[in-house]
């Protein structure tokens, strides 16, 4: 395993350093047009997206601890800035082009703090359901967002979806022709570039890399052509779609934002929001990428190096970056075997804006509408949905309240409904822990729940195994469910607990435990503890609560146990299915504590 850097002993420095330059061009390549269709998403003029493609990609370069992972602009984050700051400023005006910058040096501090705190677990409260819900919402009011120029009307700058429809309705009578003509020849091009080419080059011997490259310069053909269909239709004095207009030609300037004027109380939601999806989109594709390469990252070295592209992105004139998943996976399958590739890919971009600018004068941007709706078409993930509610109902639900949240109320909004969700749905499982009522297998050590299994149960001896940590909000259902098997057993005189699964007690559990061991012995039977994990045993010792039950009533396992207690193989041999187990073990679905049958 590396950290981050290649190990390919047939590469020398010279193959290197010629994969690395013709990775870095070919990133450039895809991210010139990006940062400027991503830069109007996010309401700032198109060289603020240039400017994102420069330092804060060299700065990663430097820093990562992934050779492949090209940071820049993104469209997730392009529209967070748009609905962090649209309530705040007018789009486009230097009001907003400052609050960018701004945003960008508040998420780049939280980031560099977060990893060099070594902090980085915060960032698990996002879990796979909700970012998959939240990306698929997101995607949807992208994509819908763009549509206007595509149409060639104006519609509010807003990330709810139950806004854009209604409004982009009531504009549709006011189509632009030659920019719907455009948008939808574009779109078409994309389509090509994407799905038809690939399927056409693959019968051929051309190799996966060339495809894919293949696959992610349809937008530079469609900003060429744009711009030359532009010109052409200018130069004949013939209605036109809106275009960019002219970009300022030369390298950003070094400069602190002003943050005193910053209302902070009404952005830091959008500013979290861009600080958690930025990264948690950042480092999936970076380890992704990694365990293909055979490769390590670090989250925490991974959280710096993001954080010093945001603080690059701000002191440069730019707006908040992450990593892109589609340039990412470009610039592995184009060849890059360090950072030096996204250096390659800064200077170009640091090129573009001395050099080319002029020639975008005329870039329509209808074209650039489109390369974000077909960008953003695939991120709409319904499969991850259906396999998610397959595989648990509670994920499901997850997944599927923050896509109505995120539709409904806004991205910051449902972001927060989606990790609250998650949160709650957690803590209401592991509040009802499966405790199961366990045998022993025949002619094993193996113990397993009697429900599931044919087993040796012990007349005089309750043995149940405990599958979740034991915390305040499933406290009193251990409580609940042992007092009652006790219950239905006069003739139990030991409670054995098999705590194989407990990798936590906390004080309101062992108070329940505490309480339990003494209810116990006031109906003359006695607790026993087995497979009690070495940590969590010491903290048990370290409060004096191995004292309180007795040190040899703490088993190294359960078959010592069951030994110690006089169980013989043969005694109760119960299944599934068998008539009379009711009678011998309590339902899960138990609640209330039933009185002792003496």
């Amino acid at each position: 395993m590396t950290n981050g850097k290649s190990q390919n002993p047939g590469d020398g420095d010279t193959g290197r350093h010629a994969a690395n330059l013709v990775a870095g061009l070919v990133v450039a390549v895809v991210l010139i047009p990006q940062a400027m269709a991503y830069s109007l998403l996010a309401g700032l003029p198109p060289q603020v997206g240039l400017y994102a493609g420069i330092v804060p990609v060299a700065l990663y370069g430097f820093l990562g601890t992934s050779p492949v992972v090209s940071t820049g602009p993104v469209a997730l984050v392009s529209l967070l800035v748009a609905g962090t700051l649209g309530e705040v400023a007018e789009a486009g005006s230097p009001e907003y082009v400052v609050l960018a910058a701004s945003l960008a040096l508040g998420c780049g501090a939280v980031q560099l703090l977060l990893g060099l705190t070594r902090a980085g677990f915060f960032l698990n409260f996002l879990s796979s359901p909700v970012l998959k819900g939240f990306t698929s919402a997101a995607a949807v009011v992208i994509g819908l967002s763009q549509v206007k120029h595509v149409l060639g009307v104006e519609l509010p700058r807003t990330s709810r979806f139950t806004e854009l429809l209604p409004a982009l309705v009531a504009e549709l009578p006011e189509t632009h022709a030659p920019a719907l003509i455009l948008g939808t020849v574009s779109i078409g091009l994309l389509i090509v570039f994407r799905r038809i080419l690939p399927r056409y080059f693959r019968r051929g011997a051309w190799r996966e890399s060339w495809i894919f490259t293949v696959e992610r310069i349809g937008p530079l053909v469609v900003v060429i052509l744009g711009i030359v269909t532009s010109w052409l239709l200018a130069r004949a004095g013939m209605d036109r779609p809106a275009v960019v207009g002219s970009i300022p030609s030369g390298l950003p300037h070094l400069a602190v934002p002003e943050i005193a004027d910053v209302p902070w109380g009404e952005i830091w939601p959008g500013a979290l929001a861009i600080t958690l999806v930025g990264f948690v989109q950042s480092f999936a594709v970076a380890k992704s990428l990694a365990s293909r390469r055979r490769e390590t990252v670090s989250p925490n070295r991974e959280l710096v190096a993001q954080g010093a592209s945001n603080i690059g992105a701000a002191l440069t004139g730019a707006y908040p970056v992450a990593g892109g998943v589609s340039r990412s996976i470009l610039n592995d399958r184009a060849g890059a075997r360090s950072g030096g590739s996204s250096l390659v890919t800064a200077a170009t971009m640091g090129l573009t804006v001395l050099l080319l600018t002029p020639l975008f004068r005329h870039l329509p941007r209808a074209a650039l509408g489109a390369i974000i709706v077909v960008a953003v078409a695939g991120l709409v993930d319904i499969r991850s949905y259906l396999h998610t509610r397959r595989y648990s109902q509670a994920e499901g639900l997850a997944w599927i309240v923050t896509f109505v949240a995120v539709l409904t109320y806004g991205l910051q909004v449902g972001i927060g409904v989606g990790v609250g969700t998650s949160l709650a749905l957690h803590i209401w499982r592991t509040s009802k822990p499966h405790m199961p009522i366990v045998g022993r297998k025949p002619g094993t050590e193996h113990f397993r729940a009697v429900e599931r299994h044919e087993v040796h149960l012990c007349p005089h001896v309750v043995a149940m195994r405990i599958d979740e940590s034991l915390y305040f909000a499933n406290a009193s259902q251990l409580e609940t469910r042992l007092i009652n098997a006790v219950a239905e057993r006069p003739e139990v005189d030991a409670v054995l607990l098999i705590c194989s699964s407990v990798n936590f007690i906390d004080t309101t559990a062992l108070e329940a435990l505490q309480r339990i061991a003494l209810e116990l012995r006031q109906e003359g039977a006695i607790l026993y503890l087995a497979e009690v994990k070495g940590h969590v045993l010491e903290r048990l010792e370290r409060v004096g609560f191995l004292e309180e039950v007795g040190p040899d009533r703490i088993f190294l396992s359960a078959q010592l146990a069951w030994r110690a207690l006089g169980c013989e193989e043969g005694e109760g041999l119960i299944g599934p299915g068998d008539e009379d187990r009711s009678q011998d073990v309590v339902s899960q679905k138990d609640v209330e504590i039933k009185p002792r049958m003496k």
